[in-house]
């Protein structure tokens, strides 16, 4: 048996993990919505992390986004409105590499 320290420590795990993955899961189903405009110019967006302590959503750009002098625009007036409007719990959306 264990003892309930460890469970409890188990639980806020799978709450954790829960809530991330479908926090994941909402911002990747807004991309969606965003990936065809991207498309039309043969580019894309690719989520790497979601950091929920500080809201920071993480995104690299692919196809020809990766080199466009549009891209910074692109990403705060677009993706990042978007993602905020749709998801209040965001405050930024930057680029990696």
């Amino acid at each position: 048996m264990q003892d309930p320290q460890s469970e409890s420590q188990l639980a806020i795990g799978l709450i954790f993990w829960y809530t991330h993955s479908r926090m994941r899961e909402r911002i990747e189903a807004v991309l969606e919505g965003i990936r065809p405009a991207l498309a039309r110019h043969r580019g894309d967006v690719e989520l790497v992390s979601f950091d929920e302590t500080s809201g920071i959503v993480s995104v690299r750009f692919k196809g020809t986004c990766v080199n466009c002098p549009l891209s910074e625009m692109t990403l705060k007036a677009g993706i990042e409105s978007v993602l905020r409007e749709a998801i209040p719990q965001i405050r930024e959306v930057i680029s990696v590499p």
